[in-house]
């Protein structure tokens, strides 16, 4: 892995890499709370659903 990231610093320079690193690592996080938005658009959904019978 070291050897990559030197290999992708030499190629491409060091602000380049950074950017690269910086956006996969967004990507997951990114992932992650669209999942967690969508969960949370469901629970809403439910609890106005009860909140509608009662």
């Amino acid at each position: 892995m070291y050897d990559q990231l030197v290999s992708l610093i030499s190629t491409v320079g060091f602000p380049i890499a950074v950017s690269i690193y910086l956006l996969i690592r967004m990507e997951s996080k990114l992932d992650v709370l669209s999942k967690e938005i969508s969960s949370l658009i469901n629970d809403i959904a439910v609890a106005i659903k009860q909140q509608r019978e009662e």
